[in-house]
Order: structure tokens, then sequence, then C-alpha cells
């Protein structure tokens, strides 16, 4: 139970990595109303998103 827990969320944070890191190579703006989100937000969220996926990969191996 425990494994596929973790590889389920290492999963759906790699999907979320990979998605960050398409909209900083495709240079994809994301606008909020009147604000547009700075590509800054989407390296934070690929270091952090990055960094669950392998934690959350690395787990569910063990």
């Amino acid at each position: 139970m425990v494994k596929t827990y973790t590889l389920v969320t290492g999963v759906i944070f790699l999907t979320v990595a990979l998605l960050h890191l398409s909209r900083i190579v495709s240079n994809w703006q994301v606008v909020l109303g009147d604000w547009t989100l700075p590509v800054w937000v989407s390296w934070l969220g690929l270091i952090v998103a990055g960094f669950l996926a392998f934690q959350g990969l690395k787990l569910s191996r063990k």
C-alpha cells in the first residue's frame, strides 16, 4: 500500500515538474486577470516538484 502511494505521488509530481519544464522551454505566458505569472515561478516549481518526484520514486523502490 505504501509503495503504491509513493509511486503514484512520485508520478504526479514528475508530471507537474515536466509541465513546469515545458512552460520554461516553450516560454508560455500564464495570465491571471491583469497579472502575468513570471517564469521564475516555474523554475521554483520545477525544482520543488522535481525533488518531490525524485523522493517519491526513490521511496517506492525500497
